[in-house]
């Protein structure tokens, strides 16, 4: 029996039997048309299912111009967030109060740039962290807890803080470009999980074998 089952909305059962509610598959619970996510994804929050993506990406309105994009085996713990780029406020003259969404016939600023907001695959964002508009996360990349993404991380990065920054590399860069080429999570399941020792101890070269 396989470790993983695509079609669960709670994929965790804990020791004594428990399913635990807190923690959702993303592309089970979520049916947005301004979001994309790959499978085996999940978020850890207290809300009910059906209002999971309006607590990942509050302002990502039905009508926006920007997507969000979730890559596969993406880990989002709790609190953690998106700021996409339609919360932004018009910042080229001189107020930044946003006028026009007071009435319906001019909500919105049109002339406001909107930008994707991508997380590649099997990236984990820690506890309570922000991530700002447009920010495109690499494969592989930690973001540690409490930490605000303003700019983009490169793949298998670890950064933290305010604004997150690089605290260091997990890998050498021959062995991430590597990662990249084998690209595991595209792999089926089957074999994910045939050579589920070789990605938890980091043999590479049993990996480029597999």
């Amino acid at each position: 029996m396989p470790l993983l089952d695509a079609n669960a909305t709670h994929p965790i059962t804990l020791p004594d039997g428990t399913l635990y509610r807190d923690t959702v598959y993303l592309k089970n619970v979520i049916s947005h048309p301004r979001m994309e996510i790959g499978e085996y994804s999940y978020f850890t929050h207290s809300g009910k299912p059906e209002d999971t993506a309006e607590i990942l990406a509050p302002y990502l309105g039905h009508g926006v111009g920007e997507r969000l994009v979730i890559g596969k085996f993406v880990q989002i713990a709790r609190g953690s967030y998106f700021i996409t780029s339609s919360a932004n406020h018009p910042m080229t003259g001189f107020t930044t109060y946003p006028f026009r969404i007071f009435k319906s016939e001019t909500f919105g600023y049109k002339d406001l740039p909107v930008k994707d907001t991508v997380v590649g695959h099997d990236v984990w964002i820690g506890h309570d962290a922000a991530i700002m508009p447009g920010v495109q996360i690499g494969a592989g990349a930690i973001v540690a807890a409490a930490s605000v993404v303003v700019r983009d991380v490169p793949p298998y990065a670890v950064v933290g803080g305010n604004p997150a920054t690089v605290i260091r590399m997990r890998y050498p860069s021959e062995i991430i470009s590597e990662l990249l080429e084998i690209a595991w999570w595209d792999w089926p399941l089957e074999k994910i999980e045939a050579n589920l020792a070789f990605l938890e101890n980091g043999d590479i070269a049993a990996l480029k074998m597999a």
